[in-house]
């Protein structure tokens, strides 16, 4: 197969000058190619030199201006060199033509460099681009319909990685495991986002600085690092956490406890008895409520992890959805969002004589403490708890064991 060549043509023209009768001499090449594959463009070189006695060729008209005014091109000896009325024009014009001569050579060799030598080209192009954007380009298009809480997550690395340029630019030459290591210092003791004071947990760090390894990998992927460096560096551990759970006594407590917003204890139990996110069961449509005889079962798609589960519930957790509705209504109509349930939630488990620190997403600990209590073995637990890896259910096998 023949190799393309670019056939880069330099020619010495003339520019007008907008203040004097007097023209500068440029340097014209076409077509230059910043790095293979870019797009033809046009390159002129100031060469700081004038002539003002051009002899110009009436045989030869440029194009007519917009007000119909004739020029010529002009006027070239057998050489190619523009004649001049002035000897001393006449030189600036033979040094302009041999600054012409030179790029030409420079082009002509770089069309005859090797395949390795043009893809080196490209990566010394690559190499000199700003990795903060690619960041967030990276973010945009991996997770374009991920949940909220991944799209967070990227989005909190790409401002840290801003705080931590101080100045919005890291190009790709400057990554190497030396920065990578003071980048993870960085992110150990960054501090937590909006409003909150304090520096963000081990933990948090450990996800953020994963994000950004994963930059670094897709990086490597796509060209702008030779060398896979996120292989190379270790991550951020995680510390062991105490998952907080409820016992079966204090669900028990709970059930006979009234709550100020109904809709929240409903929801509460349910998620102790399916393991479903606040998310899920926030959305879930009364069409992902299957009824079949004595038998009930969900048919929906997490939100977070996007993947389709048909999972059956016990008639004790159906109960708790009430009264059947058209399918299109919400199943747990007027559970308060995230951010708003964690008060009237908190004054439930309170006026229940219960002192643990319980979140609405310690119902789903709970879940999944009982069934491994009760000999379910992990893989089913991870498969019932919409895990996308085992590993991260590992982290219930450590809890007591649940007590009446």
């Amino acid at each position: 197969m023949k190799k393309p060549l670019p056939n880069t043509k330099c020619t010495v023209k003339l520019r007008k000058s907008e203040y004097r009768e007097e023209w500068y001499l440029i340097i014209e090449s076409y077509p230059v190619f910043a790095y293979p594959g870019a797009k033809p463009s046009r390159h002129k070189e100031a060469l700081n030199r004038t002539i003002t006695t051009p002899i110009w060729d009436k045989s030869r008209p440029s194009r007519p201006k917009a007000d119909g005014t004739v020029s010529y091109k002009p006027k070239r000896d057998i050489n190619g060199v523009i004649v001049c009325r002035s000897d001393m024009d006449n030189e600036a014009c033979r040094y302009a033509d041999k600054v012409r001569a030179l790029r030409q050579r420079e082009y002509d060799n770089a069309a005859l460099y090797t395949d390795n030598e043009a893809e080196q080209a490209a990566q010394n192009e690559r190499s000199m681009q700003n990795f903060i954007p690619y960041f967030k380009q990276v973010s945009e298009k991996r997770h374009r319909n991920s949940s909220d809480s991944i799209i967070i997550n990227w989005g909190r690395v790409y401002e840290l990685l801003k705080v931590y340029a101080n100045g919005d630019t890291i190009l790709f030459r400057d990554i190497d495991l030396s920065m990578i290591e003071n980048f993870k210092f960085f992110v150990l003791y960054a501090p937590k986002g909006g409003n909150k004071s304090g520096t963000i947990s081990q933990n948090t760090a450990s996800t953020y600085f994963a994000i950004f390894k994963a930059g670094l990998k897709q990086a490597f992927v796509d060209g702008y690092l030779t060398v896979d460096l996120s292989a190379k560096v270790k991550g951020i551990p995680e510390e062991e956490s105490r998952r907080e759970h409820l016992t079966i006594g204090e669900l028990n407590i709970l059930a006979h406890t009234p709550c100020a917003i109904p809709v929240v204890k409903r929801a509460a139990l349910f998620s102790a008895l399916t393991g479903l996110r606040h998310v899920d069961i926030k959305l879930m449509t009364w069409q992902e409520v299957i009824e079949d005889g004595d038998h009930y079962r969900l048919d929906f798609t997490q939100r977070k992890t996007h993947g389709v589960e048909y999972m059956p519930i016990s008639s004790q957790a159906y109960q708790l959805c009430g009264e059947r509705l058209d399918g299109k209504r919400l199943v747990f109509e007027g559970l308060p969002d995230p951010s708003w349930i964690s008060k009237p939630l908190q004054r439930w488990i309170q006026s229940a004589g219960i002192t643990k620190h319980i979140t609405f997403h310690c119902f789903r600990h709970t879940y999944a403490t009982l069934q491994l209590a009760s000999g379910t073995d992990i893989y089913t637990v991870s498969k019932m708890l919409g895990h996308t890896n085992v590993r991260t259910t590992q982290v219930y096998t450590s809890a007591p064991r649940l007590v009446a």
